[in-house]
């Protein structure tokens, strides 16, 4: 079993958050071959996730968070830094790496390498950058990264992605709704219950019923209560 780290991310000024902590499973897929796409997206599809993308990285991204879902997040290839809990408070330029001072004060910066696991609240930023191999942004993944075709090839069309880069797969629970991408703001924080809200899965998209997924580790919120 790969080490389980958690991190409690509370609100800041311009993000929700949520009262769930970052899930990060160091290690779980390290072998490549439970590390294939195709592997994943089966794991994933029996404790009820969607895989729905492969995206390989640029040199950084916008932070954002999700409003209404949770996601699953599995790095395939390379590596990179995830800052998780706070907002960028200047525009991004997707060209070059992000520093210290483009993000408000608080969350968290993690190390991402292939084989790691990172299952992420409603609500929570995150923003991925110092990809490396240096590679240009890409969708990977057939279809429009919002679900990869099921139509009996969707296998075969997996097996033939070439990795590059930092690239990861992401999912989402198949009862969960559709992602959006918001980045933050004074009304985006003041707006917490909608993010704190969304039910937890009944299965934890690697780990299944075990307790040391988010069975055991997310637990049931009254949103009101929460935020002080």
């Amino acid at each position: 079993m790969a080490q389980v780290k958690k991190y409690h991310l509370p609100p800041t000024r311009l993000i929700p958050n949520s009262p769930h902590p970052v899930l990060h499973y160091q290690g779980l897929l390290s072998e490549p071959r439970v590390r294939e796409p195709q592997q994943i997206r089966s794991a994933l599809d029996a404790n009820g996730w969607e895989a729905q993308w492969i995206f390989r990285y640029g040199a950084t991204q916008q932070s954002h968070y999700h409003s209404r879902v949770h996601e699953a997040m599995a790095v395939l290839s390379g590596t990179a830094t995830i800052r998780f809990g706070a907002a960028d408070t200047t525009t991004t330029n997707t060209n070059t790496n992000a520093v210290a001072h483009e993000t408000e004060p608080g969350g968290v910066e993690v190390q991402a390498a292939p084989g790691d696991v990172f299952v992420v609240p409603a609500g929570v930023a995150h923003k991925t950058f110092n990809a490396a191999p240096r590679a240009d942004f890409a969708l990977l993944s057939p279809g429009d990264g919002r679900g990869i075709p099921d139509d009996g090839a969707a296998g075969d069309a997996l097996a033939d992605v070439r990795l590059s880069g930092f690239t990861m797969m992401g999912a989402y629970p198949k009862d969960g709704g559709a992602w959006d991408f918001a980045v933050g703001g004074v009304a985006d924080a003041a707006d917490f219950e909608a993010p704190w809200a969304v039910p937890r899965p009944a299965r934890d998209p690697f780990l299944g019923a075990s307790l040391d997924g988010i069975v055991g580790q997310w637990k049931e919120t009254v949103p009101s209560e929460g935020k002080s």
